[in-house]
């Protein structure tokens, strides 16, 4: 028990589905082999989504991650007695909810920071309300990466059953995005799918990287990034030892990857795969926020304001969120005592 993975999981915008169904999988009793789950926000949300999903969860308040017992079954919560949701009305955008699901994560961000969590599971958040409430990100992705003072290229993964989604660009203008396909970022991207696939267990990915243009630019004549940008940016990763290919018509290479064929797709903007990976598994896709010193997942799926407290929302999502975390931190850790074994050897075994 005490080698699973210490995973902090956030309920979410109290305003939405997160409650609901962080209650009710965790009533299930379906990760307990899984990780060690700590829930991190206020009890009364934690309550309040129990009467949502009509379950019962025996529960046990700590101090701090390093204060629980693990040997008792009672599910534990740090209470941070932050957010009172008789204050806040639901199903629909909250400022202050919003301002109040960033300081829970800063906090967990914070825990992880010190070694308390290995993980951090968030159910789903609103981003205007993240931005109304006082957090001035674009995205939480970029809230995560200057909270954790991350230098250099991260991306969000998005992944369903069939395979992951990485992005060259991200959440900016699409006339923008044409002008950031470079070689640096396609290699950058290319290179961070390759090691997050195998942070979660696929030995040797399978990579495909799309092209930017109709039909791959037609040999120049719809456009030539192809020709001068992607495809010897591809060639020259595969040579590196990237098992890479590309580039691939963008209305081609997801039915390639549906049918098995790649693990992931490096797509060039956001778009481009968000409507494939949507249309397959809207409801059971997990968004991670790859590249960090810090593993982060969560469902792909809103806050669903349209059925808020009826009882019915799907916790497939969260579970795969929860479970792909620890599997990354599993791997994380494993890596860190690889390389601790490696510098304890004298130099003459090394």
């Amino acid at each position: 028990m005490n080698e699973l993975p210490v995973i902090g999981l956030m309920l979410g915008d109290m305003t939405g589905i997160g409650p609901e169904i962080s209650a009710r999988l965790l009533a299930s009793g379906a990760l307990k082999n899984v990780a060690r789950i700590a829930v991190i926000g206020d009890a009364r949300v934690l309550d309040l989504g129990c009467r949502d999903a009509g379950v019962s969860l025996p529960r046990r308040s700590y101090e701090s991650v390093a204060a629980i017992d693990w040997s008792n079954s009672d599910t534990p919560i740090v209470d941070l007695g932050n957010v009172d949701p008789s204050a806040i009305k639901r199903g629909e955008i909250s400022p202050e909810s919003g301002r109040l699901t960033g300081d829970t994560l800063k906090h967990m961000i914070d825990l992880a920071g010190e070694g308390q969590l290995d993980a951090v599971c968030f159910a789903p958040l609103n981003k205007a309300a993240l931005h109304r409430g006082g957090w001035k990100y674009h995205d939480e992705h970029q809230m995560f990466a200057a909270l954790t003072g991350h230098k250099g290229f991260f991306g969000e993964m998005n992944v369903i059953k069939e395979f992951a989604t990485f992005r060259v660009t991200s959440h900016i203008a699409l006339r923008e995005a044409i002008g950031l396909i470079t070689p640096e970022r396609i290699t950058s991207a290319v290179t961070l799918a390759n090691e997050t696939l195998r942070a979660t267990g696929v030995a040797t990915p399978r990579i495909a990287v799309a092209a930017l243009n109709p039909h791959g630019g037609e040999g120049g004549l719809f456009g030539d990034e192809e020709i001068t940008i992607i495809r010897p940016t591809v060639e020259s990763l595969a040579a590196g030892g990237i098992n890479c290919t590309g580039p691939v018509p963008s209305d081609v290479i997801f039915l390639k990857a549906l049918k098995g064929e790649y693990d992931g797709v490096v797509m060039m903007y956001h778009d481009q795969g968000q409507i494939a990976t949507k249309l397959l598994g809207f409801n059971k896709g997990v968004t991670v926020t790859a590249g960090l010193k810090v593993v982060f997942t969560t469902p792909a799926h809103g806050t669903a304001f349209d059925i808020v407290g009826q009882g019915k929302a799907d916790t497939g999502a969260l579970e795969q969120a929860l479970r792909i975390g620890a599997r990354m931190a599993a791997a994380k850790k494993l890596r860190v005592q690889q390389i601790a074994n490696v510098a304890s050897q004298p130099a003459t075994q090394r």
